[in-house]
């Protein structure tokens, strides 16, 4: 791998929980991220996956500051940011920034377009001067496929995927190196999902920017991301490369969460073995010792009760070349192709032209937005 942008090592949130009125009283603490350790390089996209509640969207907001950690470093460019405030702290913010996962509620509804997008400048003034900062919304907006004329409107006029391509326009305004994007098409019709993920594409090479795309749809994540991380329960549990993690998963909740992906070809469906986990997901707040993942897992043996598993390639495929070699934290870690390969392109339906970054003259996209204002 290049040289990591980005390093977060041992990265860690537990929120207190207390009890009293007047004396409180800490009892316990939600553990929702609870040692987290991953590399960005510079171009790269890093997806994480994992089911709701998992610590995804926790560990999005403290990689740009909007959640201070309770332990752990995030590393950009060699320098802990966690450590730092005031003039520092905001230098470095106008190098990571984020897209959010609501369209709907991301947006100030009382700003226009060009309000929202511009107020960056506002924040950062050494960006852009004042004369020259409709122009670059204005550029933003063609940018993101959507009408530059549209700089006036109201959030309200512009479709669900028109807003994310809004959201998406002011991340870029500031000319970040990274974007942390959680789960940016999850509220997204499947078409428009389509679209907002060929958009990202052609803006990475355009923008040269490295990502960190957040969602729960290993379907999407699968096509964007070079490198996955597979959450659960505030931990890594699973880290390769796409064809790694997709192809030959070693950790049994990474197996389990890939057979719940839909398959489109019927007889591939037919043939597949369908993994149902027993239980629920434990509490954060109760988490269970040793693996984490031993009360839903079906090869829990007595040692997964004592034993924290270490995020590290199995013993097994130790010194033996091959897609399976790759980070995982399971004791009984072996290979299982749980779905069949992908055709090339499948995520590409929907899209209108190479990237699906078509510009969007019309406020009507996917039948959700109103009249033009």
């Amino acid at each position: 791998m290049a040289e990591p942008i980005l390093q977060v090592r041992g990265l860690v949130k537990h929120y207190p929980l207390t009890s009293g009125i007047l004396f409180k009283k800490q009892v316990g603490s939600v553990k929702a991220v609870d040692g987290v350790d991953f590399e960005l390089a510079r171009g790269e996209t890093l997806g994480i996956v994992g089911e709701s509640g998992c610590g995804k969207s926790t560990v999005a907001k403290m990689l740009v500051n909007l959640e201070k950690p309770t332990a752990g470093e995030i590393r950009y460019k060699g320098e802990d940011i966690t450590r730092l405030s005031g003039k520092a702290l905001k230098a470095v913010r106008r190098n990571i920034q984020m897209v959010f996962q609501d369209p709907y509620t991301s947006l100030n509804p009382r700003m226009t377009v060009g309000d929202i997008i511009g107020e960056a400048y506002d924040i950062h003034p050494e960006v852009a001067p004042k004369g020259d900062r409709r122009g670059r919304v204005q550029h933003l907006l063609d940018v993101v496929g959507l009408n530059p004329e549209y700089i006036n409107r109201y959030p309200h006029q512009f479709s669900g995927g028109q807003r994310q391509r809004i959201g998406i326009a002011r991340g870029l305004a500031l000319r970040p190196e990274i974007i942390v994007a959680d789960e940016p098409v999850s509220a997204l019709d499947v078409s428009v999902q389509a679209q907002v993920i060929n958009l990202m594409g052609r803006l990475q090479d355009e923008f040269d920017l490295s990502y960190i795309f957040i969602a729960h749809d290993l379907s999407i994540v699968r096509h964007i991301s070079d490198r996955v991380g597979v959450m659960y329960l505030g931990r890594i549990v699973e880290t390769g490369r796409d064809a790694e993690i997709y192809d030959h998963p070693t950790h049994p909740y990474t197996q389990a969460l890939l057979s719940a992906v839909p398959v489109p070809d019927p007889e591939a469906r037919e043939h597949r073995e369908r993994i149902i986990l027993a239980g629920d997901v434990p509490s954060p707040t109760d988490i269970p010792s040793g693996c984490r993942f031993r009360t839903r897992c079906w090869k829990a043996r007595e040692r997964c009760a004592l034993e924290v598993p270490a995020l590290a390639v199995p013993a097994g495929f130790r010194g033996v070349p091959g897609p399976a070699a790759h980070d995982s934290a399971c004791h009984f870690a072996e290979e299982k192709q749980v779905v069949p390969p992908e055709e090339p392109g499948d995520i590409a339906h929907g899209a209108s032209g190479p990237h699906g970054a078509h510009r969007e003259d019309s406020p009507e996209e996917g039948g959700q937005g109103s009249g033009p204002g």
